[in-house]
């Protein structure tokens, strides 16, 4: 209680340009808030292929490619460099080289049965016909297959994507479309029920418009649940939160180009994966190839370098080495005819795939041309239904005809322009879904 009070007191002691200010700032925030809500409760198909690409997690295994490989390639250039080597050995053998038997008055002294080395080796490659650099260039091949191969899952949700928008809108359309039927047939009924209170109509009239008023409410709930199941599912796979007061914009698509060249990721990918069969054939022709290198070798033990001194001695070496493998029992030649039969069965995937993406072109441009022509009919049905429900509606004023016959008539026409609404909205959806079937849908990357 002494808190209010407080409160209460000090409350009169603000002046008046601190309570002014105040009024401002809380009138500020009123007007800014709906411009913000506003702001976001539209979104466009683009900007949730967008999303998709940047909010999908498979999306963060882009960058765990790219620094894996570019650590591989490190790993591989680190051949040039030298290699250091420490060893250390003790043995003890049962028999050493004795000559004191063999030489007449000899005083050599035979080395010891233990012996005891030390040796730092360096070795330095100095030619190995190009693997290095053609390790480069198959590890950065292999990263870009790997790439490529998400590239395609992530270009797979523009399907999913494109589906679950455009079942969205048709639901909204819809909705639209039972928000113009619903106030049409509430001005109806306030005609009805004064010719019922003026006694020129039955009151019956007014019960057939209010249960069709019902049905209508009845749908929107209906719709409005298949929506929030939708904004769901959508919602998941574009990472971003939709309310269920979002509004779809209706997406704006160019003319389909049925003879254009395809863009489809995979085709890429089939590139690229003959390119990795050339450089592993490179490389196994370049594994027959000589290695030279350069060594050297300093050392600590018991005998050195000298196996007849019999005492602990420092000791170095340093030369050239070859080493060519001459004959391999057509090992390599085996394994390049083995890639030659991979390159052979990526040409056939190749085809395999263009052949089943021309199938799906084909049936998509049908569907297409099938939405044309029930467009075609759709805008001359509508007229015509629009001429019978103006003359019912007269009708109805006048008590020439029931309530009943007006709502069919009604209905009919409302039927005819969902109709219209679907064939249209199916037709956009197999536009955009052609371009992407076809690879030429990017205008979500802009």
């Amino acid at each position: 209680m002494n808190s209010l009070s407080n409160t209460l007191y000090v409350l009169p002691s603000m002046d008046a340009k601190s309570i002014q200010r105040k009024r401002l700032f809380f009138l500020l925030i009123f007007l800014i808030i709906p411009l913000l809500s506003q702001a976001q409760l539209t979104i466009s198909l683009d900007e949730c292929l967008r999303l998709v690409k940047v909010n999908y997690p498979l999306t963060k295994q882009s960058t765990m490619l790219a620094d894996q490989a570019r650590l591989d390639i490190e790993a591989i250039k680190k051949d040039r460099l030298p290699t250091l080597n420490l060893n250390g050995q003790a043995t003890y053998q049962s028999e050493v080289t004795s000559l004191g038997g063999q030489l007449p008055n000899s005083t050599i002294v035979p080395p010891n049965k233990d012996q005891y080395r030390t040796t730092l080796d360096v070795n330095q490659l100095i030619y190995h016909g190009g693997m290095i650099d053609a390790s480069v260039k198959a590890k950065k091949t292999k990263s870009a297959i790997e790439q490529q191969e998400l590239e395609i899952i992530l270009y797979g949700l523009k399907n999913r994507v494109n589906q679950l928008y455009f079942s969205l809108l048709l639901l909204q359309e819809n909705q639209d479309l039972l928000q113009a039927k619903e106030s049409q047939l509430t001005a109806r009924l306030e005609e009805v029920k004064a010719g019922v209170k003026y006694g020129t109509l039955l009151s019956s009239s007014a019960d057939a418009l209010e249960v069709e008023l019902l049905k209508i409410q009845q749908n929107n709930t209906e719709l409005a649940l298949s929506k929030t199941e939708l904004l769901q599912q959508l919602s998941l796979i574009i990472g971003t939160d939709l309310r269920p007061q979002v509004v779809l914009q209706r997406p704006e698509v160019f003319p389909v180009i049925p003879d254009q060249t395809s863009k489809r990721p995979e085709l890429l990918l089939f590139e690229l994966q003959k390119s990795q069969v050339d450089l592993s054939s490179d490389l196994l022709e370049r594994s027959k190839l000589p290695k030279i290198s350069a060594f050297a070798q300093g050392g600590y033990g018991n005998p050195g370098l000298n196996m007849l001194d019999n005492t602990f001695n420092s000791f170095f070496m340093t030369g050239v080495k070859l080493n060519w493998n001459v004959f391999d029992w057509s090992k390599n030649r085996k394994k390049r005819q083995s890639l030659q039969i991979n390159r052979d069965l990526v040409g056939s995937q190749k085809e395999t795939f263009e052949l089943n993406n021309n199938f799906e072109l084909v049936k998509l441009q049908s569907e297409i041309d099938k939405m044309e022509e029930l467009i075609q009919y759709d805008e001359q049905i509508i007229p015509r239904f629009e001429k019978m429900v103006k003359t019912a509606e007269s009708q109805l004023k006048n008590g020439v005809i029931t309530s009943s016959a007006y709502i069919t008539e009604f209905t009919n026409l409302y039927e005819a322009k969902s109709n219209l609404a679907l064939h249209k909205t199916q037709k956009l959806m197999n536009q955009i879904q052609y371009q992407i079937t076809q690879g030429t849908y990017e205008k979500s990357s802009n």
